[in-house]
């Protein structure tokens, strides 16, 4: 090991490697004019040296998108409040999306790390689920990182950003039960994403409060993408009975589900009430509007810009996770029960 309790400076890393100091700040400041093989060696002796980039106040935080699908409006929601809440700030908030398969970085997890921290980044906000080797990879570089909103429980520790996910699913489905609806499913996002099981599990909670069963096969899950959204919910509308009423995961796949509804001649909230989670700029702008569960995403942004640079300065945090409340917006896709669709389950 390379590592040392004293701190590492520009002249030690070049005696080090052998080079000159110039050519050590050449690789900090990402000039082309050395050698890969001179960049190599300097890069990882600065990593494993643990040198911190002095830089200026105000440097730049990086927000790395990692998806494995297009932007969309929740993503887009994020990045946007992301980017506000660094102009507020006086931080430059630099974005990057891996839409590849997988997500992987180009030339590996360690050599982005090693990248960020050349170029002076002070922290990382992740949008996504990280993988245990890009936490590592951030870890050794010695940048803290921020996850807004993971799909599933971090099996290696980190800081994050969520929302109340279960109350969110409770609120939803006890506005529902509310206007009289009892035939009420839940059209879920990854079946595995713990995320989604917070919104189910409040979904099945309000159900068995309100002493209402939920029948078979009233819970299906439809990835995080639309047009999967538009072939679960035909399958979820073409049972008997069908429901009068459906809890998504997302707008975006609220929005499948009205499209599927259409398809079938159904109209919103006529026959089918929906409601989405996210309250997305498409939940206001769709026809009729969507009654759906506010994240308060531009928030979460604004919280997790903070506690990057909190981490940054070496602050102690008090919670390594937060989560901002949710919040019910009732618009015209919600409605009461439909008079013909009685009690016992039939129309």
């Amino acid at each position: 090991m390379t590592s040392s309790p004293r701190r590492a400076t520009l002249a030690t890393v070049a005696a080090s490697a052998g080079v000159s100091v110039a050519t050590v700040s050449k690789v900090l400041n990402g000039r082309s004019d050395v050698a890969p093989a001179t960049r190599s060696m300097v890069e990882s002796l600065l990593l494993e040296s643990g040198y911190v980039t002095r830089s200026p106040r105000g440097a730049e935080v990086t927000v790395e998108m990692h998806v494995a699908w297009e932007l969309c409006a929740y993503s887009t929601a994020l990045i946007k409040g992301m980017l506000e809440a660094g102009a507020e700030t006086g931080v430059t908030v630099v974005v990057t999306v891996a839409t590849a398969a997988g997500g992987a970085a180009p030339k590996g997890e360690l050599a982005w790390a090693r990248g960020l921290s050349a170029a002076g980044r002070r922290a990382v906000i992740l949008l996504d689920e990280p993988s245990p080797a890009r936490l590592a990879a951030l870890a050794r570089a010695r940048l803290p990182v921020v996850v807004v909103n993971p799909l599933n429980p971090p099996g290696a520790p980190m800081t994050s950003i969520g929302a109340t996910d279960f109350y969110g699913g409770m609120s939803a489905t006890r506005h529902l039960l509310d206007l009289g609806h009892r035939r009420i499913a839940y059209l879920g996002g990854s079946q595995t994403a713990a995320v989604n099981q917070a919104r189910m599990h409040g979904y099945r909670a309000a159900m068995e409060a309100a002493g209402v069963p939920v029948l078979p096969g009233y819970v299906r899950a439809a990835g995080f993408c639309q047009p999967d959204a538009v072939t679960e919910g035909a399958v979820l509308l073409g049972l008997d009975p069908r429901p009068t009423a459906v809890f998504a995961f997302s707008d975006e796949i609220a929005l499948g589900l009205v499209q599927a509804a259409r398809a079938q001649g159904l109209r919103i909230p006529e026959d089918l009430s929906v409601v989405g989670f996210d309250d997305t700029e498409l939940a206001a702008l769709t026809s009729p509007p969507l009654t759906t569960v506010r994240q308060p995403l531009r928030e979460m942004s604004i919280v997790a810009l903070r506690t990057a640079l909190r981490l940054a300065a070496s602050e102690k945090i008090e919670s390594h996770h937060v989560e901002l409340a949710t919040e019910l917006v009732v618009r015209e896709s919600s409605a009461p029960r439909p008079v013909a669709a009685g009690h016992d389950g039939h129309r």
